[in-house]
């Protein structure tokens, strides 16, 4: 992804006399090019940066000419941090008081805190120190505080602290001298072990257990193996006293048993059930996990334990997946039992809308599947496409457009936060540029955001749009939240790799919301988001160059490896898109699992049995935002059912000549545009869009982070 040449800064004696023509006059000459020396001084500022990052002063003279640009405090506040282990206080000092403030102060606050804690330096730390700062920094501030041989108090230091599942490292003396001092009494232990066993953690439980009496501590162990080892507390659980807390525990491991293994639960259950007097919550809890995991092991009795659950034991998902099951089974008549079963919101959503329709067809009722398909049709999600398509109507698609505000976009722009977050963007420094766009708006109302959001856009900052239009009318800038992109190869790279471009669009759309420097907790990287060690696999399969995982976060290379990965994914499954889609998201082993279980059921069946909620709404999402891309690209769309080939038939890419869907705007009162889980009120007249490919957003040339 490339970025727009961005905005210049409005000369600020230009805005203190309210200068409206020339603020105009500025704006529109900041998106048609780049003042002299925008260029030279951002090119300047990368190459300050590069050395500020290695520490020292050396930086101070690629900086010459600098002092005046936005970005300049990024310069020093990169060297300090560099040096943290060996600075004193004073260059600390002074760059807090010369930019109060700014985010990289605070980050530079926030870190010499911990290099003080490091070095055990508390009065300096003291001297500095600012509460709401974190965990961590607090905890410190509370070492220092007894290194003073001052004694805690519990309300004042400590209650805060107490409610919290989990801390950091940096609480454990703290907590240790409270318990010395007598103030964590076997009550307020008791309290946090609850908190703690309610989150799921474990560890913070068997880390306190020792801290109560002894007859305590014990069962306050198996509360936290329950937790961490359910298994091995099942095998013991038949030795236990039947007390309040062991029923907990024996509830606890019981659950988390049954989401690993469901059969095994099942028979600790039988032979537990009689040991211990639960109550009736937690018999509830614990029937409520078995009938739910049994359901997406899909087992043969799920249908029936779901449907005997007593009502205080259900939940949405325990009615959702009996829904699930039934339909994975066609069997038609305990789905529509399962529908009506779901609560009233639940019913209301465009899935099951969809499905009921699906149902009532396969019962007879053909009038009333129609109608409830004509209704889920006029949305613009997934299940309103498979709607459409079940009638052959038109897709329901109703586009916006934002009313230009020269006057409010001159002043954002001269918003020294907003300023800064663009030409953090422009020189490749996306994450710090997000941190100053989220600071800049906070507080805003919508108006503004969605106007900061549309100059984002027309910059070629695309992620800011995608998730700053995400709710009310905005839902319905197409343009804007489906940024086509086209800089970057997409067309041409899909056309090579031999998929279809709106296909690929969906997936960069749906994995990185063009969020070119995103990297996941599993270390997938870019637009596409790939592993790097999928990527060099790849490109050793394509004979294309691979120069190690961080050039995937340039967007050329990472749609180069990506649409050849999605090529992979979708030769493996006769160049379905929809079953490569899931095997993108789940992997190639997991589908194929699933398709050796229920491979004989149409598409929509299938994707609705999916046991992981993630891969299932994926799926849709990808599905919908390809229709949605096809739209952008063309003017109209191939029917999403096209995409959706049964198991084990063959997809072939559409040829010129490819029969495609028109998509209109529905009247208002029926109309609602949603994309994916979006969702919006309708246009007020029905549109026929023009094809988007024309699209408005410019090119830019620093995508790279």
């Amino acid at each position: 992804m490339a970025s727009a040449p961005a905005a210049r800064r409005v000369d600020r004696s230009l805005r203190l006399l309210g200068g409206l023509v020339l603020a105009v006059c500025s704006l529109t000459a900041a998106f048609s090019a780049a003042a002299s020396g925008t260029d030279a001084e951002r090119a300047r500022f990368r190459q300050a940066y590069a050395a500020a990052q290695q520490g020292g002063d050396g930086w101070r003279a690629q900086a010459t000419g600098l002092e005046g640009y936005v970005l300049f405090p990024y310069l020093e506040a990169a060297s300090l941090e560099h040096d943290l282990r060996t600075l004193d206080r004073g260059p600390v000092d002074a760059y807090l008081a010369r930019y109060p403030g700014l985010i990289p102060a605070a980050d530079l606050r926030k870190d010499y805190l911990g290099e003080l804690a490091r070095r055990k330096d508390w009065a300096t730390f003291s001297a500095m120190y600012q509460p709401g700062l974190g965990d961590a920094l607090t905890c410190f501030a509370l070492q220092a505080k007894l290194s003073r041989g001052e004694p805690l108090v519990f309300e004042r230091d400590l209650a805060d602290l107490w409610k919290k599942a989990s801390l950091p490292n940096a609480c454990d003396p703290v907590l240790s001298a409270a318990h010395d001092q007598g103030l964590l009494t076997p009550e307020r232990v008791w309290t946090r072990i609850q908190t703690a066993a309610d989150a799921g953690k474990g560890g913070t439980v068997a880390a306190l257990a020792p801290w109560l009496p002894a007859d305590d501590a014990i069962v306050a162990q198996r509360i936290a193996q329950a937790l961490n080892d359910p298994a091995t507390a099942l095998r013991d659980a038949a030795n236990w006293p039947d007390t309040p807390r062991h029923r907990q525990a024996v509830t606890l491991a019981l659950q988390r048993m049954a989401r690993k293994q469901s059969t095994i639960a099942d028979g600790a259950w039988s032979s537990l059930s009689s040991h211990f007097t639960l109550s009736e919550q937690q018999r509830g809890a614990i029937e409520n996990a078995l009938a739910l995991f049994h359901a997406t092991d899909f087992d043969e009795s799920a249908l029936d334990r779901l449907a005997a659950l007593p009502p205080g034991a259900q939940t949405d998902a325990t009615r959702e997946w009996r829904v699930r099951v039934a339909l994975a089974r066609q069997d038609w008549t305990a789905a529509l039992a399962a529908l009506d079963a779901l609560g009233e919101s639940q019913k209301q959503d465009g899935e099951w809308r969809y499905f009921r329709a699906l149902v009532l067809g396969k019962l007879g009722r053909q009038g009333e599947a129609k109608a409830l398909y004509q209704s889920v049709s006029q949305e613009a999600t997934y299940f309103g496409f498979l709607a459409a398509d079940r009638i052959d109507s038109a897709y329901a698609i109703c586009p916006s457009t934002m009313a230009t505000d020269e006057r409010r976009e001159a002043a954002l722009l001269a918003d020294p936060g907003l300023d800064r977050a663009f030409e953090l963007y422009a020189v490749g420094l996306q994450k710090q540029g997000r941190r100053e766009w989220t600071a800049a708006l906070a507080g805003r109302d919508a108006d503004t955001q969605r106007l900061a959001a549309d100059l984002a856009f027309r910059k070629g900052w695309y992620d800011r749009a995608v998730f700053g239009l995400s709710s009310g009318d905005a839902l319905r800038l197409y343009e804007q939240r489906f940024p086509l992109a086209r800089q970057d190869g997409v067309v041409e790279q899909a056309s090579q790799a031999g998929i279809e471009a709106p296909w690929a669009y969906a997936i960069i759309r749906a994995e990185s919301a063009w969020m070119t420097d995103a990297r996941s907790g599993a270390d997938a990287r870019g637009l596409m988001q790939l592993l790097p060690g999928t990527a060099s696999l790849v490109a050793k399969r394509n004979g294309l160059t691979w120069s190690g995982g961080d050039s995937l976060y340039d967007p050329a290379t990472n749609i180069v490896l990506g649409t050849r990965y999605l090529s992979q994914m979708a030769e493996r499954y006769n160049g379905a898109p929809w079953l490569a889609s899931a095997a993108y998201n789940a992997g190639p082993n997991k589908v194929d699992q699933w398709l050796t279980a229920r491979g004989t059921l149409d598409p929509d069946l299938f994707v609705v049995s999916i046991p992981y909620k993630e891969t299932r709404e994926y799926v849709a999402r990808v599905m919908a935002f390809a229709v949605i891309y096809d739209w952008r690209l063309t003017g109209n769309a191939l029917p999403i059912s096209t995409r959706m080939t049964r198991i084990g038939s063959t997809y072939a890419l559409p040829s010129s000549g490819a029969l495609r869907k028109p998509v209109t705007c529905p009247a208002p009162a029926a109309a609602v545009a949603r994309s994916g889980r979006d969702t919006a009120p309708a246009a007020p007249a029905a549109l026929q869009p023009a094809p988007a490919a024309a699209s408005s957003a410019p090119a830019s040339p620093d995508a790279q982070p």
